[in-house]
C-alpha cells in the first residue's frame, strides 16, 4: 500500500516515476492564466493570517464548506479568521476523493513543510505554525512565487486598465515576468446593464471623446491592444456563453451597438451578431499583434440569484453548462481561416463531454507550417482533477498531438495554488508512463521525457516568447 503524499504520489508505475523525477519535477513554471492581483505582487504583500491567504477568494473551498453545512458567516462573512480556518479544517477529512484534499496537503507541505493532516485536532497547531512562518520575509508574495520556480505569469486584465503595476515591475527588472492578459469581456457583454457606462470608460482610456458606432469601438479596442502589447502582453482571454458566434456584417453589429447605447433591449439574434462580429474582429487583431487567443467556453454563472444579490459574482455559484456550440465555433474559426489570420488559439471546455469535439475541431484548422497552433486547453475549473485531466489528455492524444500541448494553468486567485502544476505533472507522467507500461509506446525514457518537458514548460515558452508566424 502506498503512503499518502510520498515521493511517488499519483505516480502509478516505475515508468511514471522515471518521467516525473528525472524530467518533469524541476521544470520551471509559466502560469499563463490566473486571476492574481498585480498590485499585491508589485507591493510584495505579506499576508499575516493563513485564513486570508488560503481561504480568501477560493471558491473551490467555499463550495465544499457550504456542502458540509458551514454557515456563510464562516465562509465569506465576517467571522474571526481562526473560526473560518477551523471550519475548513473540520471539513477537510471528509473531502475524500476531491482534489482539494490533495491540494490542501500539497500546499501545507510544499510551502510550510507541514506534513500533518489537517483536521479539527490539528487545526490550532497548524494555524499557529503557518501564521508564525508568514511573519518571515520568505513568505512574501514574491518569494512564494520564486519558491515554486515561476518564470512568468499572466494576470487577467480589463482593456481599460492602466497596467501601472505591470509596467512598474517590468521597469524595476523583477525576475519573474508578470504580464497582462487582454480580456475584453465587458466590451463583449452588450446585454449587461452597465454596458453603456463601460463603453464610456473604454473611450476615455483610448483617448476618444466618445464611442458612437462600431468603427469607434474598433479604434478604441485596437488602441488598447497596442497599449497592452507595449506593456508585454502576449495573450488574450474570452469567457464565452451560448451566444458564442454568428456571422455578421459590420452594419449589423453597428445597429446592435447603437441600440444598446440608446438603452434599448436587443434580441438574441442582435446580441449574437454583435458578439460574433466583435470576436471575429478581435481574433484577427490578435493575429496581427501576435497575441495568443484563449477561449474559455461553457460556464453558467451566478445560478443562485439570491446569493448573487447578497455576495456578488465569483463567490462559488457557477457551474458547467451543457449547450452545444460546435457549429458556432466552427464558424468563428473559419472566419479567421478565410482571412488567413488564425491566431495561436487555446480552447478550454468546462463540460467533459466536449473534449473529443474540441480535439477534432482544432484539427480542422491546424497547418500553415506552424506546430501546435491550435490547442485543447488543460482541464479547466470543474475538470482540473485526476479524472478530468486524464480525459483531456486522452482526447488530445487520441485525436491530435499531445506532444504539442502547452500544459497547465492555475486559473486561481490564490498565491498558494502553484503546486497544482506539480499535481498536473504527476498525472501527465502517469498517463504517458502507462502507455509505456502497456506496450503502447517504446520505453525510450529520454525521448518521452523530452515530450514531458515540452508539455510542462518548453511548448508554452516557445509559443509566448519566441512566437513567429513561420515557426515550425
Amino acid at each position: 500500500m502506498k503512503k499518502f503524499l510520498d515521493e511517488d504520489f499519483m505516480l502509478n508505475s516505475q515508468s511514471a516515476a522515471i518521467l516525473y523525477h528525472e524530467y518533469a519535477e524541476k521544470m520551471p513554471i509559466i502560469d499563463f492564466h490566473n486571476h492574481l492581483e498585480p498590485q499585491e505582487i508589485y507591493e510584495d504583500k505579506q499576508f499575516s493570517d493563513i485564513s486570508d491567504l488560503w481561504l480568501g477568494g477560493d471558491h473551490y473551498k467555499w463550495r465544499l464548506m457550504r456542502a458540509f453545512g458551514v454557515p456563510e458567516e464562516q465562509i465569506t462573512g465576517n467571522a474571526d479568521p481562526y473560526e473560518k480556518f477551523l471550519a475548513f479544517a473540520k471539513m477537510m477529512p471528509y473531502t475524500i476523493g476531491n482534489p482539494v484534499f490533495h491540494w490542501t496537503h500539497m500546499e501545507l507541505t510544499r510551502y510550510f513543510g507541514i506534513t500533518d493532516l489537517l483536521s479539527e485536532k490539528t487545526a490550532a497547531r497548524i494555524y499557529a505554525e503557518c501564521n508564525e512562518m508568514l511573519k518571515s520575509a520568505e513568505f512574501s508574495v514574491r518569494n512564494l512565487l520564486l519558491r515554486m520556480n515561476v518564470k512568468a505569469l499572466c494576470t487577467t486584465d480589463d482593456p481599460t486598465s492602466d497596467l501601472k503595476y505591470h509596467l512598474a515591475m517590468r521597469d524595476e527588472g523583477f525576475s519573474i515576468k508578470v504580464l497582462p492578459t487582454f480580456r475584453p469581456e465587458r466590451a463583449m457583454a452588450i446585454e449587461k446593464p452597465d454596458f453603456v457606462d463601460y463603453i464610456s470608460k473604454l473611450a476615455l482610456s483610448a483617448g476618444l471623446a466618445k464611442i458612437e458606432n462600431i468603427i469607434d469601438l474598433e479604434k478604441a479596442l485596437l488602441n488598447r491592444i497596442e497599449f497592452f502589447a507595449a506593456a508585454g502582453c502576449r495573450i488574450s482571454d474570452h469567457s464565452l456563453d451560448a451566444e458564442l458566434f454568428s456571422e455578421a456584417s459590420s452594419a449589423k453589429a453597428d445597429q446592435a451597438l447603437q441600440k444598446a447605447l440608446r438603452g434599448e433591449s436587443l434580441s438574441s439574434t442582435e446580441r449574437r451578431s454583435y458578439k460574433g462580429y466583435l470576436l471575429s474582429f478581435l481574433g484577427k487583431a490578435y493575429f496581427d499583434h501576435d497575441f495568443i487567443m484563449q477561449l474559455h467556453i461553457g460556464a453558467i454563472r451566478n445560478n443562485s440569484q439570491r446569493m448573487y444579490q447578497l455576495l456578488g459574482p465569483d463567490k462559488g455559484y457557477d457551474s458547467m453548462d451543457d449547450f452545444n456550440y460546435a457549429a458556432q465555433l466552427s464558424g468563428l474559426l473559419n472566419e479567421y481561416d478565410l482571412a488567413d489570420k488564425m491566431p495561436y488559439t487555446i480552447i478550454y471546455c468546462l463540460n467533459g463531454k466536449e473534449n473529443d469535439m474540441l480535439a477534432t475541431m482544432i484539427a480542422n484548422f491546424q497547418g500553415g507550417g506552424v506546430k501546435g497552433k491550435l490547442q485543447l486547453g488543460s482541464a479547466w475549473w470543474f475538470l482540473d482533477h485526476k479524472k478530468g485531466m486524464l480525459n483531456q489528455m486522452e482526447a488530445f492524444a487520441s485525436n491530435g498531438l499531445i506532444s504539442t500541448f502547452v500544459g497547465m494553468v492555475t486559473d486561481s486567485r490564490s498565491f498558494l495554488s502553484f503546486p497544482r502544476h506539480e499535481y498536473f505533472r504527476r498525472i501527465l507522467c502517469s498517463f504517458l508512463g502507462g502507455l509505456i507500461d502497456q506496450g503502447e509506446y517504446p520505453a525510450d525514457y529520454e525521448f518521452v521525457g523530452g515530450i514531458v518537458q515540452d508539455i510542462c514548460y518548453n511548448n508554452i515558452n516557445k509559443m509566448m516568447f519566441k512566437i513567429n508566424k513561420n515557426d515550425v
